[in-house]
Order: structure tokens, then C-alpha cells, then sequence
């Protein structure tokens, strides 16, 4: 029988331990901030009716979706991401939910798209989402939730751009071109990645546009078109700056209550984040920004990372209030964020700030005395009786074959008793990170519990 060759799907990896430790520990990194806010864990099924998904996102993520006919004959469809999937959720339980509702999701979603770097067919995102509420709070709160998790990660350098649908709306009302608004927003959404002249090019082939008008709408025009304020690079923009150019907007859009409205909300949200000192440092205007997918209605966000912006937004999301309706009359407007995991684990690696280790226990216990195997079972469990995690070798084989696997694996601490160590009731307790040992005592004075001496200098 010939062998099965062993491969993976292309846009599809595998994850070695050195590479998911890293991701389960981001992902422990999101429960924690979402949970200090008082975000909710549901979950899903991956597959769902294929109404339920198609037409929700947009034209692109209709192409981009896997989808087949089940064994029953039912049409059904991966989910693409987990926004749709709650609208249905929320739509479906309501009652049982109370409003307002907040929830965190963290799961894989599939997309059938091109792969580029940190960008593959199958992901998993971190969201977080109100149900239930269009206070301005909760636009508030979700800017100071991207804020918390990227500090909590421990990166330094990151600018959540802020925008608002309504704004970008109204603007096409005022160039009477809101029946395109689907095709122009989306196309306005690749500014950064394909360039004006290509955008400009999407608008005219997909609206029917003439040339000079789209390029009147994403280029400067009397100051102001809908690419925004030209006065200053978007992540540079103090706060003054920024409070400024929404007070030039208001009076360039006056003739549009949708745009006003949108301006009131972005001042409002730069105030409030003002106040909690995320504003101007860490948050900022840019109107380039439009979000891709159909259903966004207000608050729109990107983060983009400092030393990295060749990579893209790593936490994206906005407001969506009438997602739900395509499912209950019951109004339900949401807003909410998701943690692009896989991509900004890319950033980390890139930027050297993934941790390198293999293990998950800090401890590494050789089996040094092939007589002792008992003893050593015993002394391991005391260990992690005391909240401490370890690992015991499952072979008596030499030491330093031993302490090679333990270097390789990359524990912090290895514990050495040998014969001598049982008799005389010590250890070896060696830092493999510095290389530094000392020898001490097992056992406190009753020997029935550990020496408080070893865990403190294990706990260090």
C-alpha cells in the first residue's frame, strides 16, 4: 500500500507547539481584558444555514465563503466571521439574553481568499460585542477595550484610527451618490492597500461614475472630499488637530443631517476618550477608513501598529444597528471589535516579541535514579499540589541527555535528585535560564510538605 503523502491545504497551517503556546496565551491575554469589562463566552456552530450568512457582508464575502449542500440536501456555509453569526444568536435568543447584552466570541472563521502575509483561509478572530444599546457609551468602551488589550499584550506602539459611516454617508448624499454607496465604500476601504488611482478606477467601473467626479470624491476638493481632512498625516493628528477638523467637517457637511450626526458621535467619542487619557495618544481621527463589509452604520475602527503598518489592521470593528433586523423585528443595534489573532501573531513574530519557549510547566524533573521512580512521582505531585507546574523525564536516562531535552524545551528551573539527594533529603535546583544552582533542602521540618525555601526560589 502506497504511503499518503502528508500536506495541508493552501491557506491552511499546522501549529507547532512553539507557535500555538504563543497563540493560547493571546488568546488567555483577550478573556482576561474582555472579562474585566464584563463581556459574556458564547459560541457558535462553524456551519450554518447558508441564508443565515450570504448577503450580510458583501458581494466580496459572498465570493470568499465556503459553502456546499449537506447530506440532508440543505444549503449550508462556513462562517466567514463571528458579527453574523451573533446577529442570528441574539435574534434567536433574546429573551433569554436580556438586553443589553455583552458577549466575546473567540473562534475559527473561513474565507476562500488570496493568502498574502498574515493573512490565511482559515483564522480565528477575537471579538467582543453590545447588543441592545446605541449609547455612545458603548462606542466609548469599545475603543477603551482595543486600548486595554493591545497595553495588555505589551505592545506599546498602536493607533486605534476612528471614523464614523454616518459621516462617510452623508458625504455621498451630498454628491448624489448614496445608491452607490455599497461599491464606493468598499472600494475606499482598499486606499491602503491598492493606492487613489486603483480606487478611483473601482468606483468608475463599478457605479458608472465619471472619472473627474470619483476622483473629486477620494481626492482633496476645496479642502475637503471624502477622503477627508488633507491638512495632516492621520496618525499624527494632536488633539487639537483632530477636534479642529471635525469642527471644519460639521461646517462642510452642514447641509446633511446624516454627516452631522456622525460628526456629534466622533465628538463625543473623542471626549470621552479624552477623559481616560486614551485620547490623543493612542486614538485618533482618519477618515480614510471605511471598513469593508456592508453592514457598519456608525462608529467605525482600525488599529494599526506602529512599527509595523505594512501589516494591516490588527483589531478592527463598528457599530452595525440594523444587522439583526434581517432576523427579528425586535430592534437590536450592536456594536463591537475583533482581534485579528493570527495576523497580529505574524506582527509579534516579525517584531521579535513572541515568547520562545516550548513548555507549558516552568519545572523539569530528570528521572536521575531508575530505583526511585516512586519517589519521584511523589515529589512531582507535591509540586503541583503547591500550584507549581512540572514536568518528569518518562525515561531514566543519562542526565545530560536529559537536561539537552530540558535546554531544547526551554523550562525556567530543573530539579536534580540523585541518589545522594534522596538519602540526605536535598536537591539541585538549577536556573536554566542563567545557569546559576544552589542546593537545598526537599522538605520542611515535619517532611510531609515542601520547603518553603525551594518554592520561594521556584516561584522567583
Amino acid at each position: 500500500m502506497s504511503l499518503i503523502e502528508p500536506r495541508t491545504l493552501k491557506g491552511f497551517r499546522d501549529y507547532l507547539p512553539e507557535a500555538q503556546i504563543p497563540r493560547e496565551w493571546l488568546i488567555e491575554t483577550a478573556k482576561r481584558v474582555y472579562r474585566s469589562y464584563g463581556f459574556l463566552p458564547i459560541d457558535t456552530p462553524a456551519l450554518e444555514y447558508e441564508e443565515i450568512l450570504t448577503g450580510k457582508g458583501g458581494e466580496e464575502s459572498d465570493k470568499q465563503m465556503y459553502r456546499f449542500e449537506d447530506h440532508g440536501g440543505r444549503k449550508v456555509a462556513l462562517r466567514f466571521d463571528l458579527t453574523v453569526p451573533l446577529a442570528r444568536f441574539v435574534a434567536q435568543h433574546s429573551n433569554a439574553l436580556g438586553m443589553p447584552f455583552k458577549r466575546y466570541h473567540i473562534a475559527s472563521v473561513w474565507r476562500g481568499e488570496n493568502t498574502q502575509r498574515g493573512r490565511y483561509r482559515e483564522f480565528m478572530q477575537c471579538d467582543f460585542d453590545t447588543i441592545g444599546t446605541e449609547s455612545i457609551a458603548a462606542d466609548i468602551e469599545t475603543v477603551l477595550v482595543v486600548h486595554d488589550l493591545m497595553k495588555a499584550i505589551g505592545v506599546e506602539h498602536f493607533m486605534v484610527r476612528i471614523n464614523n459611516r454616518k459621516v462617510l454617508n452623508g458625504i455621498l448624499d451630498m454628491h448624489g451618490v448614496r445608491n452607490h454607496s455599497v461599491p464606493i465604500l468598499r472600494a475606499l476601504d482598499k486606499i491602503e492597500k491598492i493606492g487613489p488611482d486603483r480606487v478611483i478606477a473601482e468606483i468608475v467601473a463599478a457605479t458608472g461614475m465619471d472619472g473627474a467626479a470619483a476622483l473629486q470624491l477620494v481626492t482633496k476638493s476645496g479642502g475637503f472630499g471624502l477622503m477627508g481632512m488633507q491638512v495632516l498625516p492621520g496618525h499624527a493628528w494632536s488633539e487639537d488637530a483632530v477636534l479642529r477638523a471635525l469642527d471644519i467637517i460639521e461646517s462642510e457637511t452642514r447641509t446633511s443631517e446624516t454627516a452631522q450626526q456622525g460628526i456629534a458621535d466622533l465628538r463625543a467619542v473623542f471626549l470621552g476618550l479624552r477623559t481616560v487619557g486614551v485620547f490623543p495618544a493612542h486614538a485618533t481621527l482618519d477618515l480614510n477608513i471605511a471598513r469593508g463589509l456592508d453592514y457598519y452604520t456608525g462608529t467605525i475602527i482600525e488599529t494599526s501598529l506602529g512599527e509595523l503598518p505594512g501589516i494591516g489592521s490588527v483589531c478592527s470593528g463598528g457599530r452595525y444597528n440594523d444587522l439583526a433586523n434581517l432576523y427579528t423585528k425586535e430592534r437590536l443595534p450592536g456594536i463591537g471589535a475583533s482581534l485579528g489573532l493570527d495576523r497580529l501573531l505574524a506582527a509579534l513574530e516579525e517584531l521579535k516579541k513572541l515568547p520562545t519557549s516550548r513548555a507549558t510547566a516552568p519545572i523539569f524533573v530528570p528521572w536521575f535514579d531508575e530505583a526511585r521512580f516512586h519517589d519521584y512521582l511523589a515529589f512531582t505531585a507535591l509540586l503541583r499540589k503547591s500550584g507549581l507546574g512540572v514536568e518528569l523525564y518518562p525515561e531514566p536516562k543519562k542526565l545530560k541527555a536529559q537536561l539537552q531535552y530540558a535546554d531544547r524545551r526551554g523550562f525556567t528551573y530543573a530539579i536534580v535528585i540523585g541518589s545522594d539527594e534522596w538519602v540526605s533529603g536535598s536537591c539541585q535546583v538549577k536556573n536554566l535560564k542563567t545557569g546559576e544552582s544552589a542546593v537545598v533542602s526537599r522538605l520542611d521540618e515535619t517532611n510531609d510538605a515542601l520547603n518553603p525555601d525551594l518554592l520561594a526560589r521556584l516561584r522567583a
